[in-house]
């Protein structure tokens, strides 16, 4: 019971990623930002898929279609460059915390035969997570299976505490990123009262200058 147990909640915590797709022209870069904590894995799954005007529908990518996938860091930095065929698994790991520029662009020549069709891309991203071999897992005893699923489980509750804690630096920027904006606030408006009493007082010097001129006091 305990080992189905364990297996139903590992087997639902890898189950749960985010998946999408979208479209694209003919060498059109797309790309998505992915706020990742440092020293983080992510893993990226892609499909392409070519719409054919004929069938009126996406059929599998055509021969000599390739991607171009580009993954830059928070520091402008270049972490990831390489191209890929039209089905694939890219992977990279973090350096620095922040958000992750992921960026994928058809490079075929031989797709402007195919003018005015179009792209469509499947994207899985994984952050933070090392695949479970079910093959190694069955090939395993009923005991070393349970260690095996619990090390990979300790191994998901580290990124989680390893993505509070990124939370929790972002919240603490935040917070004094706020209070450093408040306290610039309250200083311009204290500067700006003393701005309008100088302009007050020098104006009714002024005044009682011009009367006394005028000798009318």
């Amino acid at each position: 019971m305990k080992s189905q147990l364990i297996g139903f909640l590992v087997n639902f915590w890898i189950s749960f990623s985010l998946a999408l797709y979208f479209h694209s022209g003919e060498r059109e870069e797309k790309c998505i930002i992915e706020d990742v904590p440092s020293d983080t894995l992510v893993i990226g799954n892609y499909k392409v898929q070519r719409w054919d005007i004929h069938k009126q529908d996406f059929l599998e990518s055509a021969p000599g279609l390739g991607m171009f996938v580009t993954v830059t860091t928070p520091s402008a930095e270049v972490l990831l460059s390489k191209l890929y065929g039209p089905q694939g698994t890219f992977s990279f790991t973090s350096y620095l915390s922040g958000e992750h520029v992921i960026c994928l662009q058809s490079n075929s020549t031989r797709f402007v035969a195919f003018a005015g069709s179009k792209l469509r891309i499947h994207l899985d991203i994984r952050v933070g997570e090392h695949f479970l071999d079910e093959s190694i897992v069955q090939a395993k005893d009923k005991v070393n299976e349970v260690t095996f699923r619990l090390e990979h489980l300790i191994e998901q509750i580290h990124h989680i505490s390893k993505e509070q804690n990124y939370e929790r630096e972002r919240e603490e920027k935040f917070r004094k990123t706020s209070e450093e904006t408040n306290s610039n606030i309250l200083w311009w408006a204290i500067v700006q009262t003393l701005i309008l009493i100088s302009i007050g007082i020098w104006q009714i010097k002024s005044l009682r200058d011009f009367f006394i001129s005028k000798k009318l006091v």
